[in-house]
This record gives C-alpha cells, structure tokens and sequence, in this order.
C-alpha cells in the first residue's frame, strides 16, 4: 500500500469514526426533546432551546473530526 492510498484510508476512518458518536448524541437529543413535548406541551420553548444548544455543541465534535480529516488528507 503506497503513502497515498493510506493517507485517503486514514482520511475515511478518521471522518466515519467522528461522525458516529455526534450523529447517535443527535439523534438521542432529538428523540428525547420530543418525548419532553409529548408530556409537557407548554415548555416547548424550553426545551427547544437547550435541544439546539446541545445539537450545536454535539455538531462541534462532528466539525473537529472533519479538520482532523482535511487535514490528514491534504498535509
């Protein structure tokens, strides 16, 4: 296997395995965050903001994996 082909190879590993982690967190939020609305209508608001913040915080994590990653391939 020559430098190039690993270097594409680490590239994939390195975004896969940072995207799972937020990808599953997301999807927990957003499933729990409804079921909060479910049971409690009236809080909607509540709850819609702390779900976006820690979405965004989640998505943070997704972002830095995907540096890690350009950065693999193109240095």
């Amino acid at each position: 296997m020559d430098a190039e082909a690993t270097r594409l190879l680490a590239t994939a590993i390195a975004i896969g395995a940072g995207a799972i982690g937020p990808g599953i967190g997301i999807g927990m939020l957003a499933g729990k965050a409804m079921e909060a609305i479910g049971r409690n209508p009236e809080a909607e608001g509540k709850i819609r903001i702390n779900m976006i913040l820690a979405i965004a915080f989640a998505e943070a994590i997704a972002i830095y994996a995907l540096v890690i990653a350009l950065i693999i391939k193109f240095v």
